[in-house]
């Protein structure tokens, strides 16, 4: 017990929570000062989509290894190594636009790092959070990168005004390091659960060779560790991992280019300055945040009180989800106003964030010893997501500029959001025809 008397998954949910929020700032707070200095050093759309999209390279290239390593080595040394990696990435590398070389090299170092974060989450709840509370505790943690990103729209505007681009860079490390420091002081690896029902559910089951792993008797009296053999085959066929797989690639497409595309969007769509939107430019992200937590408090009530099972809880709450979101998405062009651009943007994301408390939560059902793998390879597609849309999206501008003139127009807008809106459609019936809450992989 710590922190006022609260119970440790507690402390380790709150922590994962702000670990998420702070990667989220980074990654906002990075399109924002970016897109200023960018824009000032006179770098087309094109090339601002490819910088944009470096990152996703790099966190492509570290997904599965990241559950690899959370599964071997124990997500709490990972997720630590991760925040230094990536803090100090961004407290020695200068913002420079005409750097090129430099800012690719810095930013693919940052994904790689990044890449690590989330698989190792999946893996530290797995063993911590029983199942009647995984749905929300889930939904708590990952909603933290809605939260932060909020902040980011919010603060980091106006922290390039007064202080210049590169201050985001050395906040957003101070940031890293504060949590890296809380991260080290007050997490721990769980005691392993003695009781039947919470181990048979995969609670407080450790996922490395320790003193309470299974263990083969020998001949002489003796014992010895019994390794987990991870099942990839069985893994990579299953439909159930890509039902997963495919909603994971429809999300992160449509959060990564609206995260990274939005103020261009704001700026040069809708010819708004995000300095003067005030506190309104954060409402997609805080709705995120808080749809998430909605649809995880849903999820474990439905389950919990047998409203319905969990494979049809995650199937309602994911096409409840994805098929608002993907309405909101095709609507959003055809307005013209401020008011109009953030109530469609707030309710596609956070009807998507809504859509989480079905399939990202999915990965502990079907795989609870395995989370941090099964994470790690849909996590793999929502990064493949993230370079495909952000470096599309630049190009589509780029073509739309020339083609009428300008971005001010709504068609040159409309394949940029079409895009996700029906890619949420085909991803919600996949879903619903292919995924199962039931435990399948032992």
């Amino acid at each position: 017990m710590t922190w006022m008397n609260l119970p440790n998954r507690y402390l380790i949910v709150i922590l994962t929570f702000v670990s998420t929020c702070v990667c989220y700032i980074e990654r906002v707070g990075f399109s924002i000062a970016y897109t200023v200095a960018a824009d000032a050093a006179g770098i087309n759309q094109s090339s601002k989509g490819t910088i944009l999209s470096t990152f996703y390279y790099g966190y492509a290239c570290s997904q599965v290894p990241g559950g690899w390593a959370a599964q071997k080595i124990g997500g709490r040394k990972v997720l630590l190594l991760s925040f230094v990696l990536w803090s100090l990435t961004c407290f020695l590398v200068p913002l420079d636009p005409n750097r090129v070389t430099i800012l690719v090299v810095a930013r693919l170092l940052v994904g790689v790092a990044q890449g690590f974060i989330f698989p190792s989450i999946h893996t530290v709840l797995a063993q911590w959070v029983p199942p009647h509370e995984r749905s929300r505790s889930v939904s708590l943690t990952t909603s933290g990168m809605y939260l932060g990103a909020a902040m980011g729209m919010l603060f980091l505007p106006s922290l390039v005004k007064l202080k210049g681009p590169e201050s985001v860079f050395l906040a957003e490390a101070a940031l890293g390091v504060l949590w890296s420091v809380l991260w080290f002081k007050y997490a721990t690896d769980p005691p392993r659960s003695e009781h039947p029902k919470a181990a048979a559910a995969g609670f407080g089951e450790s996922l490395l060779l320790t003193d309470a792993s299974p263990r083969t008797k020998m001949e002489n009296g003796g014992s010895t560790v019994k390794a987990t053999k991870i099942p990839w085959k069985k893994i990579l066929i299953s439909r159930p991992v890509w039902a997963i797989v495919v909603n994971n690639f429809t999300f992160h497409y449509a959060l990564y280019v609206l995260m990274n595309w939005l103020p261009t969007y704001f700026e040069q769509g809708l010819q708004l300055s995000l300095q003067e939107m005030g506190s309104s430019k954060m409402m997609p992200y805080l709705n995120m945040f808080l749809f998430s937590n909605v649809g995880g408090i849903v999820a474990d009530h439905l389950i919990t009180k047998r409203v319905m099972s969990v494979t049809k809880t995650r199937k309602f709450l994911n096409t409840v989800g994805f098929i608002v979101a993907s309405i909101a998405l095709l609507a959003l062009p055809i307005f013209r106003t401020s008011g109009g651009a953030i109530l469609c943007s707030s309710v596609a994301l956070g009807f998507l964030a809504l859509g989480r408390a079905g399939f990202a939560v999915n990965h502990m059902d079907i795989a609870p010893r395995y989370a941090g793998i099964v994470m790690g390879v849909s996590n793999t597609a929502g990064t493949l997501a993230g370079i495909i849309g952000v470096d599309m999206t630049g190009r589509l501008l780029e073509a739309a500029k020339i083609e009428y003139s300008g971005l001010f127009s709504p068609e040159s807008w409309r394949a940029v959001f079409f895009i996700p809106g029906w890619l949420c459609i085909f991803s919600s019936f996949i879903f619903l025809v292919f995924s199962t809450g039931e435990r399948i992989f032992d």
